[in-house]
């Protein structure tokens, strides 16, 4: 009676009893289970009172990947995306697209086992979060209980938790009469109050969520992103309002722009509107970009908020790879409850073809609601003082001359050893994402490069503690932290050090591709620009980079002097073994044993890659029930195919 009283009040919006009524039931409830424990059940609406704090946040790593959104800032840009995946799979635009409003939240993950909540987690990374169930069951529209019985036995639910207007200021004007300070806008607040340790205080603050997604090895028997949403309905979730599924791109456009004007009467933040590829089979067949970005969907965002400050000062910044980059320094100013006080102004192009002077007033936004940009001057306002900006001839940094290569938008420092580009290439081969040396930020590198100790990155592993404890704030036990973090550094394996090394176009997905296709550094130095170029992901770009760093004879002695440190110049062998090495490998349609993480799981821990599309370059298409079209495409290219048991015979065969 609890459960249908709550799905009611915070779902349908219906209420089917007093809150007397309720509270007089809820409280019997508690009585019972505190009289009999043993039959409190996990799903029971008093599990939705917050919990004792948490000592830690466990860490969870999802099932299946979540994956970003592209954006769409115009229509030009949606037109384009529907180009791109039209020129995959033409089916698309017969598909039709459902149009959901962009929720500005936190995305979770919620897990469920034979309809019971058992586990939820924020986003994290997008394959690893923190689990944040007790945090989740305090929000009433998040079932602890499915409704019905046509759900698969395991699943992952994706949804959007937001901070509903109201409450939002009723907590603001609750902290502020408590002489607190008061929250700066709902997004960063949800994600806050998921994290709190005390879920009686995320209670309080009345959280809500939508859902909108459902991953599943055993996927429900429907067709269309709208049956999906109606769906998680029937299943006791509240889903966006103002849902629409239309049959053309340009019906969307009409729709989003409806959308836009109704923005102001929502009770929630919302920031554009997704356009998603309706029939789910297409979805399969389009894929993945870079591992990250589905090519089936992408967020239409509605017109940014814009303000207007002036533009105190034009500075510039030396990165890693001798670009010259200007910022601004502008009067701070809020832009969707966040102080600006420096904005990009992306390159002196740019800043020439916009006439941007210093002293003028601009307008400025915030790119993707996280980049502040300049815009453009306000030119009825501009001062009689305002001053054009010259890029600069010589290097702000070292003084040395700038060059501006034919072709190119960028401006470069011309010295390899300027000081600015240095402490950038240190910081960067430091940093979570390359060598992970902890305690060696920014300002460290900057203490260590003045003191003469640091140059460059091979420096780094020449330190000794006794170097340090001259140095401020090197006591004796930070001084050998720091040099542990240093030699720990030597085993991280070659894909994490060909990204730290700042190879140009080279990210983190790009040095995985590269470290995992050749094995060893050795071999990607010895690679031509064809073999680069042929894996997919990589392309001739990217290839060229390679080629060109690895011919620079101070990059080789680099490297030679890294490698008489000690640094690991090999990729992690796979914990299984070498049964697919060198092998790549698409996965189709529902396997019978295997969920599709396990699978991809499995062929990596084995030595073999796994790619979201088919290729002439794929070893084999690894077939289940429903396979879509990646089927056809392989056999078309002549592509191997394999079932699950043809899988895991080629494994057990050559291990």
């Amino acid at each position: 009676m609890l459960h249908r009283a709550n799905h009611a009040y915070y779902v349908l919006g219906s209420p089917e009893m007093s809150d007397a009524e309720y509270d007089k039931l809820f409280r019997e409830l508690q009585q019972l289970e505190e009289q009999h424990p043993r039959f409190r059940a996990p799903d029971s609406p008093t599990q939705r009172i917050g919990a004792e704090p948490a000592s830690e946040l466990p860490k969870h790593r999802h099932r299946v990947p979540m994956l970003s959104l592209a954006n769409a800032f115009d229509d030009d840009e949606l037109d384009a995306w529907e180009q791109r995946i039209a020129n995959l799979v033409p089916d698309v635009l017969t598909s039709g697209y459902q149009l959901e409003l962009k929720i500005d939240g936190a995305a979770v993950n919620l897990t469920y086992e034979n309809g019971i909540f058992t586990l939820g987690a924020t986003r994290g990374n997008g394959t690893i979060g923190e689990n944040v169930t007790a945090n989740l069951k305090t929000i009433p529209d998040i079932p602890l209980r499915l409704q019905g019985n046509d759900w698969p036995g395991m699943m992952e639910i994706r949804g959007e938790v937001y901070f509903p207007l109201d409450n939002f200021a009723r907590l603001n004007a609750r902290r502020e009469a408590e002489g607190l300070e008061r929250f700066a806008n709902p997004r960063n607040t949800v994600a806050g109050s998921l994290r709190l340790l005390n879920s009686k205080v995320t209670r309080s603050r009345g959280l809500r969520f939508f859902a909108f997604q459902i991953e599943s090895a055993e996927p429900p028997k429907i067709s269309t992103q709208h049956e999906t949403l109606d769906l998680l309905a029937s299943w006791g979730f509240s889903v966006a309002p103002h849902r629409r599924a239309v049959p053309s791109l340009a019906e969307a456009k009409s729709v989003i722009e409806e959308l836009e004007a109704c923005i102001a009467d929502l009770n929630f933040e919302a920031d554009g509107v997704v356009v998603k590829v309706d029939r789910l089979e297409l979805r399969e067949r389009l894929g993945v970009v870079g591992g990250r970005e589905p090519r089936w969907a992408i967020a239409r965002k509605f017109a940014p908020e814009i303000a207007v400050t002036e533009l105190r000062d034009i500075r510039i910044n030396v990165g890693r790879t001798g670009a010259l980059n200007p910022y601004a320094v502008l009067d701070p100013v809020e832009i969707g409850g966040v102080t600006v006080s420096r904005a990009t102004l992306h390159n002196m192009d740019l800043i020439e073809a916009k006439d941007i002077r210093v002293g003028d007033f601009v307008e400025v936004t915030r790119a993707g609601e996280v980049i502040p940009q300049v815009l453009g001057p306000v030119r009825e306002r501009r001062p009689p003082n305002a001053k054009p900006f010259e890029p600069p001839p010589q290097c702000p940094a070292c003084g040395s001359d700038v060059e501006h290569p034919a072709g190119e938008i960028a401006y470069y420092c011309t010295n390899d050893a300027c000081p600015a580009r240095v402490l950038e290439q240190l910081t960067h081969y430091a940093s979570r994402g390359a060598m992970d040396i902890r305690g060696l930020g920014g300002q460290r590198v900057q203490q260590l490069n003045e003191a003469g100790l640091v140059n460059d990155v091979a420096d780094l592993y020449e330190l000794l503690a006794a170097d340090l404890e001259n140095l401020d704030g090197f006591a004796a036990r930070a001084a050998a932290q720091l040099i542990d973090a240093i030699e720990a550094s030597k085993a991280q394996p070659l894909s994490r050090l060909l990204f730290a090394l700042g190879i140009e176009h080279v990210g983190g997905e790009g040095a995985k591709l590269l470290a995992g296709t050749f094995g060893t550094m050795d071999a990607v130095m010895a690679a031509r620009k064809e073999d680069l170029a042929s894996i997919d992901g990589i392309g001739d770009k990217i290839a060229a980079a390679v080629v060109a760093f690895f011919a620079e004879s101070k990059n080789r002695a680099l490297i030679e002097r890294l490698r008489g440190h000690g640094v690991t110049f090999e990729e992690s062998a796979p914990e299984v073994g070498t049964a697919l090495a060198g092998q790549t490998f698409v996965i189709t349609g529902t396997l019978p044993n295997l969920s599709r993480a396990a699978a991809q799981e499995l062929i990596e821990r084995s030595g073999g890659r796994v790619m979201s599309s088919v290729s002439k370059n794929t070893t084999a298409l690894v077939v289940g029930e429903a396979p879509g079209g990646k089927l056809e495409r392989a056999k078309a290219l002549g592509v191997e195919i394999l079932d699950e048991a043809s899988l895991l015979r080629r494994i057990g065969a050559a291990a």
